[in-house]
C-alpha cells in the first residue's frame, strides 16, 4: 500500500506563487526582496516567488494547507494561496508531490504553478508576512530543502518550449 493509500495520510495542496519581477512588470509597490543574494544565471530573473512565514514553526515555505474532506486537490491549493497570501491564482503545471513524515504521520503535499492574480496581503495567526523573492533568494529563504527543489520544478516549466510557456 502507498502513502497515499493509507487512510492515515495527511493530504494537502499547495502552490508555488510567482509573479513578473517588478523591472518586467507594470510600476507599482512591490514587496521585500533580499538584495544579498547572489544572481544564479540558471535561475529566472524575470520573476518573483511567494514564501510565507508561519509563526507557529517560524518557518518559510510555499503557501500550502490541508485539504477539507471531498475537496480536489488543486481547489484546496488555489483556497490556501488566496487564504494564506490574499492573492488569487491562476494555476499552470502541476509540479512533483512533496512526501515526508509530520509530527509522525506520513503528509502528501500535491503542488501546481501558479501565476500571482490581484490581492493584498493580510497578516494572520497562521501567516503573519510573506516576501517575494527572486527564485535564488527564495531558494536560500526556504527553510526546508524539499521545498527547494520545488523552485527548480517551477523554473523548469518556465524554459522555452516547456508546458505552461508563452
Amino acid at each position: 500500500m502507498s502513502p497515499a493509500d493509507d487512510d492515515t495520510t495527511v493530504r494537502a495542496a499547495g502552490c508555488v506563487l510567482w509573479r513578473p519581477a517588478p523591472s518586467t512588470a507594470s510600476p507599482g509597490p512591490t514587496a521585500s526582496s533580499d538584495p544579498t543574494a547572489s544572481p544564479d544565471p540558471t535561475a529566472s530573473s524575470d520573476l518573483e516567488l511567494c514564501l510565507v512565514h508561519r509563526p507557529k514553526y517560524d518557518d518559510w515555505s510555499h503557501p500550502k494547507g490541508k485539504l477539507k474532506p471531498g475537496e480536489a486537490p488543486l481547489a484546496g491549493a488555489l483556497r490556501e494561496v488566496a487564504e494564506e497570501t490574499g492573492y488569487a491564482a491562476e494555476p499552470g503545471a502541476e509540479l512533483p508531490t512533496v512526501r515526508y513524515l509530520a509530527n509522525g504521520r506520513p503528509k502528501e503535499v500535491r503542488y501546481w504553478a501558479a501565476a500571482a492574480g490581484t490581492g493584498a496581503f493580510t497578516p494572520s495567526d497562521e501567516v503573519d508576512r510573506i516576501l517575494w523573492l527572486p527564485p535564488e533568494a527564495a531558494r536560500t529563504r526556504l527553510t526546508q530543502p524539499r521545498d527547494r527543489a520545488l523552485v527548480d520544478a517551477l523554473l523548469a516549466t518556465r524554459l522555452p518550449g516547456a508546458p505552461g510557456e508563452t
